[in-house]
């Protein structure tokens, strides 16, 4: 099954400067979180993808024509490095599929634009290319597949420490942590058939069009997912995880012996929950 990846988002809550890498660059680590959401793909047998490319497509395209197995795999190297022995690999058994898709495209028009490339697979998945979790994608697109729906999101609980403020009358009643609400944000990690393509129109976004439409056909299912789930949208983000891939406590690296843990479907998305849309 093809992955179709978002590489198109400026992360101006990233950017140090006008020559900034692009945010799916970014790196954790010695590779840029891309890379890592590309091995949570092929952790699960998929390792077609297909690069919806737009600012920075040239970092992206580079990264990869000169990748170097031996940042992150051991090696023998024998005659003074005349001959190098891989004894694992990472993305020998891939193949990428770069697109240029335009610099300001809205998602959906990426997507649009990238259609050639899915073939005739009836279902292909999606993600924004920055955003890590160690949902179980093969539980997840069984449940699709059993299901008329034409798409299936990740929806997860907010990450904001912010508080929500209950007011009457110009007097504070109460304030509740948003992580604490019944409410559900869009995850990035999205299961669709060829069918989605009929409810986006040319210059569309993806999710507050295309899958809003299909909602309102009660064909979009969500996965509710309470496991591990992260953004990479601001330098604090990044470092977190940063942070947590140095110590060893890297969820999301399921290559590296991880587990899932596990998650369960609903059947309606919810419409009100805030998206997330900067790829």
């Amino acid at each position: 099954m093809k992955v179709v990846l978002f590489c198109g988002g400026l992360g101006m809550r990233m950017r140090t400067g006008p020559e900034s890498l692009p945010k799916p660059m970014m790196p954790i680590g010695s590779r840029p979180v891309l890379w890592h959401v590309m091995r949570y793909y092929a952790h699960f047998g998929h390792t077609e993808f297909v690069l919806a490319l737009g600012h920075g497509a040239q970092a992206v395209k580079d990264y990869f024509l000169t990748y170097r197995e031996t940042s992150s795999n051991d090696f023998v190297l024998r005659r003074g490095g005349a001959e190098v022995e891989m004894l694992s690999t990472d993305i020998s058994d891939w193949t990428i599929t770069f697109v240029d898709t335009g610099v300001g495209s809205p998602i959906g028009e990426r997507l649009r634009r990238v259609r050639p490339h899915l073939g005739d697979d009836e279902m292909f998945l999606a993600n924004y290319g920055d955003v890590l979790t160690d949902a179980p994608m093969d539980t997840i697109v069984e449940e699709f597949a059993a299901s008329d729906a034409v798409g299936s999101m990740l929806t997860v609980t907010p990450q904001d420490s912010f508080h929500v403020v209950g007011i009457d009358d110009g007097m504070v009643t109460g304030l509740t942590a948003v992580a604490d609400m019944d409410m559900r944000i869009n995850g990035g990690y999205f299961v669709f058939r060829q069918s989605i393509f009929d409810y986006l129109e040319e210059g569309d976004d993806l999710v507050m069009d295309g899958c809003v439409r299909a909602a309102k056909d009660g064909l979009m299912r969500a996965v509710r997912y309470d496991g591990f789930w992260a953004p990479m949208d601001t330098l604090k983000e990044r470092s977190a995880l940063e942070e947590r891939w140095r110590h060893g406590d890297s969820p999301w690296a399921l290559w590296r012996g991880g587990h899932s843990n596990g998650g369960s479907s609903v059947a309606d998305v919810d419409l009100e929950s805030p998206s997330m849309g900067d790829d």
